[in-house]
């Protein structure tokens, strides 16, 4: 039996619940994804019972379990995740294994002899053009612009400019010439001037910061709290050229989501979503094993694939849940941070750059 407090942690009951959906479905295989965390103290009890679980359900777990890192899957991003495997046991578990790295990480020590660097910071932004170039990116999230055409490989992949559709996905029928998911972010003077200060791979010691190594990988972005806990935004990181956070398509980038993908026009829900998601390369990494353990071959896909409604993208909680006719799910936003905001601004200049601005509740 699992214990009460273990089942009190919103992150077990969700475990739970996908252990359930595993079952109704009768799926031939899963994949369960987690943050690390749950591989240690009385989460790793947890997780050891989900396992047990799962064998009384019908399936084989590939163990021991892994904690995989994306940068060591063409990500720009250190983050490691758990990743547990499954079949059912009618299938076998024999041909099922977790990916072996395709890259080492940029910026470190190689540890994977023979394997390549993956892309740094530098090769997933430089060929963006500064958000802040842009007037009309103070009220919205995508403009037309020009990009780089001296480009990384990973930018290439980024912006489906190579032949074919990457990682036998649709090609996509989309505008390559809008800069999307850029809405600007408003930081004070003095905010520009300790994010201008701080040294590449550090922590701004004020704001709490990271800021992005040029040549090195990102720090794990993370997706904050949802609207039941508060609607807090998690920190971005500061970009590495400009003294400023990086944008939502920017953060995409850091993350291995290609350019055509669009988010929701708030930079709060963008990013969210952007934290809460695997990132796509690690993602396939994981999926192509389970495929060969399938015995399914990879075909390239020939349609071409519109992209959705972009006034979606545009849709708050209530009017989403309206329009999907569901229920608004529980949310309790502080709708005068806004004013907070300007208090903050205003205690830091007096104080002379004693407070932080940046990781407030936010409007």
């Amino acid at each position: 039996m699992m214990g009460k407090r273990a089942l009190d942690d919103p992150r077990n009951k969700l475990a739970l619940e996908f252990l359930r959906l595993v079952k109704e479905l009768d799926a031939k295989s899963f994949v369960f994804e987690n943050v690390k965390g749950l591989t240690v103290g009385n989460h790793k009890k947890f997780l050891e019972e989900l396992v047990s679980q799962f064998e009384l359900i019908g399936y084989e777990c590939l163990l021991p379990w892994q904690v995989l890192n994306a940068a060591n899957y063409g990500v720009p991003q250190s983050r490691e995740r758990l990743i547990l495997m499954g079949v059912r046991k009618d299938i076998g578990i024999k041909n099922l294994s977790y990916p072996l790295p395709t890259t080492n990480i940029a910026g470190r020590t190689p540890v994977f002899l023979g394997l390549p660097m993956g892309p740094s910071c530098s090769d997933a932004l430089s060929d963006l053009p500064d958000a802040e170039g842009f007037e009309q990116l103070r009220t919205s999230d995508s403009v037309k612009s020009v990009f780089a055409k001296n480009i990384s490989k990973y930018a290439i992949q980024m912006r489906s400019q190579s032949e074919g559709a990457w990682l036998f996905g649709y090609v996509r029928k989309w505008d390559k010439s809008l800069l999307t998911s850029s809405a600007r972010t408003e930081h004070s003077d003095i905010s520009r001037r300790r994010f201008r200060a701080a040294e590449q791979g550090s922590v701004e010691p004020i704001s709490r910061f990271f800021k992005l190594p040029e040549n090195g990988v990102a720090n794990t972005l993370r997706a904050g709290t949802d609207g039941a806990r508060g609607a807090f935004t998690s920190p971005r990181p500061i970009h590495y050229r400009f003294d400023r956070c990086v944008t939502v398509r920017e953060m995409a980038r850091l993350h291995g989501f290609p350019d055509w993908f669009r988010f929701n026009v708030t930079k709060w829900h963008g990013a969210r979503q952007i934290g809460n998601a695997v990132p796509p390369p690690l993602a396939y990494a994981v999926a192509t094993q389970i495929l060969k353990a399938l015995n399914f071959e990879q075909i390239q896909p020939n349609e071409v694939m519109s992209l959705g409604n972009p006034q979606l993208l545009e849709l708050d909680l209530t009017s989403a849940a309206k329009y999907f006719d569901v229920v608004a799910p529980p949310s309790r936003r502080d709708r005068k941070s806004g004013a907070t905001k300007r208090k903050q601004i205003d205690i830091e200049e007096s104080l002379g750059n004693q407070h932080s601005l940046e990781f407030i509740k936010h409007g």
